[in-house]
């Protein structure tokens, strides 16, 4: 794989499709700073030689067809001389407008002059096989271009810049320490084994599983923050659904009428809550219909209540409890819950009570949408379920990657079963076992134990151009 990635000089657009102000084309290899020498002309149509271009240091001409000697577009050029580059090859970046007529064309002459079309997410595979990044930073700059929050930006960011690998590296140097002491123990059988060396083995263990379990305690949270949190707002016609997705998104996105049934279809709108990315789904109103539209509506809400990871449950506090209110109240049995008793600044008819001994384990609060009571509170609940009440410290290591919390689980596991067999004294060969399936599920993290199903999984995510 390594020498097929450095044989061939690669180019692609770097930007995304549509109009913009700048566009870019990147070229890497050994061949970038040759191909740019010939299709680069200055302003005054004067050709320059690979001297000429000092690494890092923009260049303002145009790029040329060399066939005709016709202008392409105005460009801005930069050279980034490896391994002091992105990928840790000799770099290229052509900025010119942000066409897409003027992008291929670029492109269209890069690749005559030798280039080959990068594949989706080459330049950052080089990056990792050059060894400028790891496999989490690798995915961690997938989680930054996707980012839907300023908290997911964040922490991506953080990973990108090595946090989580320094993190995962200095564990797996505590679990190699810990195949060194039981490694001595095992190439000297003739010598007896006290008890101080099973409990210094327990204790070494016992540090990195409390270790390993401090990256778990957010893990929840770190994966909501990457991958968001599905929040669905339902109830009966007319309970105010709408008014509380606009609520959420600040402005009028849903139409609030006193009609029943207004709302047909589920309306999606992402928010971000605490910088925390939020989908939310207004449904439509469950209840008894032989409207057609109405009744294929209703049933993608069923469908969207199975899919949530919260339901906000809107009860009219001004009637009593409707037969249509106790059978949501029986979907959504066992279901993460708050149920809002609103319209609270009507006189009451429902109280916590009616609610509570139909749905046990939920949360109720009294709100009016029309006046704004309970919203804050709301708010605080979302959030609260979400970070399950805890505050993270800043230098908290945050777990957002599903695999990555895997491989932290199969190491947890594996270190918790090795101190089990510590604490009974058992042969020292089943201890080094789990202790290095530990240290390998930790590698994996960062590539260093990965296998090539799993990097190539990784990089098939990645867009053209990085």
């Amino acid at each position: 794989m390594h020498k097929q990635y450095s044989m061939h000089t690669i180019a692609a657009i770097a930007t995304a499709y549509g109009e913009s102000g700048i566009g870019i084309v990147r070229i890497s290899g050994e061949q970038a700073l040759p191909i740019l020498v010939k299709l680069f002309r200055t302003s005054n149509d004067v050709a320059l030689g690979e001297a000429d271009f000092e690494p890092r240091r923009m260049r303002y001409g145009k790029i040329i067809d060399p066939a005709s000697g016709s202008a392409l577009d105005e460009v801005m050029c930069v050279y980034m001389k490896g391994p002091h580059s992105y990928t840790a090859e000799d770099v290229v970046e052509i900025q010119c407008h942000g066409s897409i007529i003027s992008l291929r064309n670029i492109l269209s002459e890069c690749l005559s002059q030798g280039a080959t079309a990068a594949e989706p997410g080459e330049f950052t595979l080089r990056a990792f096989l050059n060894g400028r990044i790891d496999i989490a930073q690798a995915e961690a700059i997938i989680d930054l271009i996707q980012a839907r929050s300023d908290k997911s930006f964040q922490a991506a960011l953080e990973q990108a810049e090595g946090l989580l690998s320094r993190q995962i590296d200095q564990v797996r140097d505590l679990l190699f320490d810990a195949l060194v002491f039981i490694g001595a123990n095992l190439d000297y059988p003739e010598e007896d084994i006290e008890d101080i060396t099973y409990t210094h083995l327990q204790e070494r263990l016992a540090g990195i599983r409390d270790q390993l379990l401090k990256y778990l305690e957010f893990a929840e949270e770190g994966r909501i923050i990457r991958e968001g949190f599905s929040i669905v707002i339902a109830g009966k016609p007319n309970v105010g659904k709408s008014s509380l997705l606009n609520f959420f998104v600040r402005e009028n996105r849903a139409i609030v009428t006193d009609i029943p049934g207004t709302t047909r279809d589920t309306i999606q709108e992402r928010v971000s809550l605490a910088g925390i990315p939020i989908q939310l789904t207004d449904t439509a109103g469950i209840r008894r219909s032989d409207n057609v539209v109405e009744l294929l509506g209703i049933e993608r809400s069923k469908n969207a209540l199975d899919r949530a990871d919260m339901i906000l449950f809107l009860v009219d506090a001004s009637e009593p409890l409707s037969k249509e209110d106790e059978e949501l109240c029986q979907m959504l049995d066992e279901k993460r819950c708050i149920v809002l008793l609103n319209k609270a600044d009507l006189p009451v008819e429902t109280r916590e009570q009616d609610v509570r001994r139909l749905l046990p384990n939920a949360e109720i609060l009294s709100t009016s949408l029309t006046e704004g009571i309970g919203l804050k509170e709301l708010e605080e609940k979302i959030i609260d379920s979400i970070t399950g009440g805890k505050v993270r410290k800043k230098s908290d290591v945050l777990l957002t990657n599903i695999r990555h919390i895997n491989c932290v689980e199969q190491a947890l596991s594996c270190v918790q079963e090795s101190i089990e067999l510590a604490k009974r004294e058992d042969a020292m060969d089943f201890m080094e076992s789990y202790v290095r399936e530990a240290y390998d599920s930790l590698g994996e993290i960062t590539g260093q134990t990965a296998g090539e199903d799993v990097i190539e999984e990784i990089f098939s995510r990645f867009c053209l151009g990085k």
